[in-house]
């Protein structure tokens, strides 16, 4: 079920800023001779423009200012997100601001793009990759690959869509991270509370890694207290930096809980560059290593 980049996008450029509109109408110029696309782009200047433009359809991707004359911030996107939810939003504006970028992007924007850092290519790439995604995870939805527990992908969800992840990888030539985790101590709690507080824990790791992680990256659960979390890189940072956020996200959830229990966990990283053709099963075993080799850490430790 390999898949191929369209030779053919429509893009809605929702800009308020005439200057920078042709900037980026320049640039989608340039990335479309580049990749060989036939680009048809319309523009709307307002929020009300571009949600009656979506309402006939045929866009493949949307660029979006978040400040518009009718609606500014992380309200345009979700208002834009919720009117059509089959279209990859990347946004694009002057604002650098992480907060913000963090929150459109876990909301479930495909990139968050400051105008005067882009370049034609980078712009191409970022459409291109957007749409490969959003198709990905819509191709998912009719499919039962959810589990029923957490909500989040079950195993085979994991599989299906992890492959495809990592040929996108490949194809793009950027780094893949595959991050797995491991409850500590959970048959404790199923043994000491009982098994609808045990579904229960589970529940509350599955909405730390919800919090932790974009919604275009990969979550699922294993089975058990296995999870693992398998995102495509789109930034510099280092790939231990994803499991700190998350042994972050732990520790905040059991410092506001009034659960009985305290939640723990394991956590292991394997990272793949682009142009390492890495199988997903040997990606995930590495991770799966890495955890054991904390969680062995941390039983010696304790006996110390």
């Amino acid at each position: 079920m390999d898949s191929v980049f369209p030779q053919r996008m429509s893009v809605l450029l929702v800009q308020a800023e005439p200057g920078g509109a042709e900037e980026l109408r320049a640039s989608l110029g340039a990335a479309a001779g580049m990749e060989g696309i036939d680009l048809h782009v319309e523009q709307a200047t307002t929020l009300d423009g571009a949600l009656e433009r979506l309402t006939r359809g045929g866009m493949d991707v949307i660029l979006l200012d978040l400040f518009l004359p009718d609606s500014e911030g992380l309200t345009t996107f979700e208002r834009t997100s919720a009117f059509a939810p089959d279209v990859p939003i990347i946004i694009v504006t002057d604002v650098v601001d992480d907060q913000l970028a963090v929150s459109t992007v876990q909301g479930g924007a495909q990139d968050y793009l400051v105008r005067s850092e882009i370049r034609p290519a980078v712009l191409g790439r970022a459409m291109l990759y957007a749409i490969e995604r959003h198709r990905l995870l819509s191709a998912l939805r009719s499919l039962s690959l959810i589990d029923d527990l957490t909500g989040l992908y079950n195993r085979r969800g994991f599989t299906e869509l992890g492959e495809q992840y990592m040929k996108l990888a490949w194809r793009s030539g950027r780094a893949i991270t595959l991050v797995y985790l491991d409850v500590d101590r959970f048959k404790s709690i199923n043994d000491t509370l009982g098994h609808l507080v045990g579904d229960r824990a589970l529940r509350r790791v599955a909405d730390i890694l919800k919090a932790t992680f974009r919604r275009s990256d990969i979550i699922a659960r294993l089975g058990g207290d296995e999870f693992a979390v398998l995102a495509l890189e789109t930034t510099g940072e280092p790939a231990e930096w994803l499991a700190q956020r998350l042994r972050e996200g732990v520790s905040m959830h059991n410092a506001s809980s009034r659960e009985p229990f305290r939640l723990a966990a394991s956590v292991g990283v394997a990272r793949s560059m682009g142009e390492q053709r890495v199988d997903l099963d040997d990606l995930l075993a590495q991770a799966d290593a890495a955890m054991y080799r904390e969680k062995r850490s941390k039983q010696k430790a304790a006996y110390l």
